[in-house]
């Protein structure tokens, strides 16, 4: 009997790959639209900017959600929403999702906002593209870009034949959420690792993408160890040892610290948004130097802050020192 999978964990490393491979991810998934953006001003993720508008987001759901600043060359700045679901299961209010996020940004930034959708799940019958509401005449009706990796599965000698190195990660995406099985699934995670090699990768590209698909396609324990102790041996015989025990090792504690620093990001996010909420509630819309003051509090003073909410009648008494 095969040992069951490891719980995987598919919106942190998509997170990662977004910040690593920004440009990859927008000509593999969105060709249409990666021509229209010039990289040679670079791109900004607006990681502060986007938690700004979602305090309230439902923390249980596996979301994926980046946004990113890019310039088009007539000049102008563009603001790039990304919305990954990873979930295993379809979301049934996503395209309503992605309208909040939107109009928010939109209504409190007031700059042009282009919203794509991923789509990592596979349900084929899932493809939310449009959200429609309305009456009497009165109707928002918004429509969205999406790029549903299901149907990539089915053009995968492409993907295989691909030089953007991004389809390593849409490919490892796809397999880990397809096979259930532990010793297909190693036979997969070797292959796709040792492509690297085959495309000459340099040696910190190898790290880079093999951290992710280490983390995207998580094995048993013992078929994890085969599946070391044979990559190994691959690299030595090719005389690439790039990720070495030692590396491995940076992997794993890297995995460990970005894992708690979530964990502690949540917490936090989650005690800013209760208290914005409240705030929201109780004085309305926050000035700058209000909104100034809740980006750079600690737990300590947010957990203060939200219990002294219940007997002040200021946002000046409530900051007070």
């Amino acid at each position: 009997m095969n040992d069951p999978l490891p719980r995987q964990d598919h919106d942190s490393p998509w997170k990662e790959a977004l910040e690593c491979r920004f440009p990859e991810f927008m000509a593999l998934l969105f060709p249409g639209i990666h021509p229209e953006i010039d990289w040679s001003k670079g791109h900004t993720f607006l990681d502060k900017e986007l938690q700004q508008i979602t305090p309230d987001a439902d923390n249980g759901r596996r979301h994926a959600d980046k946004l990113a600043k890019v310039h088009t060359y007539d000049g102008l700045e563009t603001w790039v929403l990304i919305h990954v679901e990873v979930q295993g299961e379809p979301e049934t209010c996503f395209a309503s999702r992605m309208y909040t996020y939107h109009y928010r940004l939109l209504d409190r930034y007031g700059v042009d906002v282009v919203s794509l959708a991923v789509l990592a799940d596979t349900n084929p019958g899932f493809r939310p593209q449009r959200f429609l509401r309305g009456r009497w005449g009165c109707e928002v009706d918004f429509r969205f870009p999406v790029a549903k990796l299901l149907d990539l599965d089915a053009q995968w000698a492409e993907l295989e034949a691909s030089d953007n190195v991004f389809a390593l990660v849409v490919m490892a995406q796809l397999k880990a959420k397809l096979i259930d099985d532990g010793r297909e699934l190693k036979r997969w995670k070797t292959h796709l690792t040792r492509l690297m090699y085959q495309r000459g990768y340099r040696k910190a590209q190898v790290i880079e993408l093999f951290r992710l698909i280490d983390w995207m396609i998580r094995l048993p324990e013992a078929l994890e160890r085969e599946f070391l102790d044979e990559h190994y041996a691959f690299e030595e015989a090719r005389n690439m040892p790039y990720v070495t025990s030692a590396e491995r090792f940076g992997i794993e504690k890297g995995r460990e610290e970005g894992l708690e620093k979530g964990l502690e990001k949540g917490r936090q996010e989650g005690l800013e948004g209760a208290l914005r909420v409240q705030l929201g509630l109780k004085f309305g819309e926050l000035p700058a130097w209000a909104d100034d003051k809740l980006n750079a509090a600690t737990d300590k003073q947010l957990t203060l802050w939200i219990a002294r909410i219940l007997t002040v009648d200021s946002l000046e008494a409530l900051f007070a020192d």
